[in-house]
């Protein structure tokens, strides 16, 4: 399976790829996930519970992360078990570019599965994974969204938005593991 997209983040560089290297904010972005572990130097263990079609499932999984060029660039790497589910894993290729009104984030994914994902048909596996991408950077945006307001808004409209919405609180980290475990073929932003 092979996804490729990008979306214009209205951050900065600096501020996505820090945001995107938080485990609290990617674990918050991330549908269904309920783990995110540093395991060693560039290397994460995370669990995700994914439902496709007829099939739930658990996932655990591993992530490491290569040829970094901060704040630019990097590749994660995944792989995943989801017991009698299946299986899948791959790469993430990540690229962060200085926009217009902020931050294109670029990414292209290629992964497989195994066990019964794989047998629901890639046109369900594929649409999966595009809803869990576009699930997350709408979480993505939101949390950036009340982490960096926009500074042209007056400050109690601000405060009183972030209020209604929980507070300040900042969590998650894992973003498109999820999407990566379940159809695994989501990016990494970083």
């Amino acid at each position: 399976m092979e996804m490729q997209g990008s979306r214009l983040l209205a951050i900065t560089q600096q501020q996505a790829w820090d945001a995107l290297n938080d485990p609290e904010v990617l674990k918050t972005c991330i549908a269904g996930c309920d783990k995110v572990e540093s395991t060693g130097e560039n290397q994460f263990a995370v669990g995700v519970a994914i439902k496709i079609g007829p099939v739930s499932a658990k996932f655990s999984g591993k992530i490491a992360l290569a040829d970094m060029a901060p704040p630019h660039s990097y590749t994660l790497s995944f792989e995943g078990q989801g017991g009698p589910a299946g299986f899948g894993k791959g790469t993430a290729k990540v690229l962060l570019t200085p926009a217009t009104g902020g931050t294109e984030l670029s990414y292209s994914v290629q992964a497989s599965v195994g066990g019964k994902i794989a047998q629901l048909g890639q046109r369900l596996i594929d649409g999966v994974a595009k809803s869990m991408a576009e699930d997350f950077f709408k979480r993505f945006d939101q949390e950036m969204q009340k982490q960096y307001p926009p500074v042209d808004a007056p400050a109690a409209v601000v405060v009183q938005a972030s209020a209604s919405e929980g507070g300040f609180s900042v969590r998650g980290w894992v973003w498109v593991v999820g999407a990566v475990l379940v159809a695994l073929a989501i990016w990494r932003f970083r």
